[in-house]
């Protein structure tokens, strides 16, 4: 009967105890801190428009939606262009206070609410480095159901 080989290199180290794999936690922006530049994220969907500000590395600086603003829009007032420039407003206030001047804007989804709230952006003092539509687009889509049999 033939010898078996011994294992050499190991990818296991016995003594050491496994760490588990921990969740990166994000560091929050402190309040009194400038942020010169930033990412202004535009979702609108058919239902709400949710605008969401980040500086450069992601971290979010501000949010707002339609459904957060106080009692203003509620229901199918939500998906408005007027909702989504009210939207715009409330989320960039927060960091031109901060100190923002230059921002790229990210608008993704096909709602109402797109040219409204970008409109508001650039009404708003920011200027604006570029616009990209980021909106999901398939190749070729989901596969189809199969054909009814009746």
């Amino acid at each position: 009967m033939t010898k078996p080989i011994p294992r050499i290199g190991s990818r296991r180290i016995p003594n050491r105890r496994r760490i588990p794999n921990r969740r990166r936690i994000p560091i929050p922006i402190p309040n009194g801190c400038r942020i010169p530049k930033g990412v202004i994220h535009v979702q609108a969907s058919f239902n709400n428009t949710i605008v969401t500000v980040t500086d450069v590395r992601g971290r979010v600086v501000s949010w707002a939606s339609a459904g957060s603003c106080p009692s203003k829009f509620k229901g199918p007032r939500k998906k408005t262009p007027y909702a989504a420039q009210e939207v715009a407003y409330k989320a960039i206030r927060t960091v031109v206070d901060q100190g923002m001047q230059r921002a790229e804007v990210r608008v993704k989804g096909p709602g109402p609410g797109r040219d409204a709230a970008l409109r508001a952006i650039q009404r708003s003092g920011i200027r604006l480095n570029f616009v990209r539509d980021v909106t999901p687009i398939p190749h070729n889509g989901c596969r189809p159901p199969k054909k009814r049999r009746l």
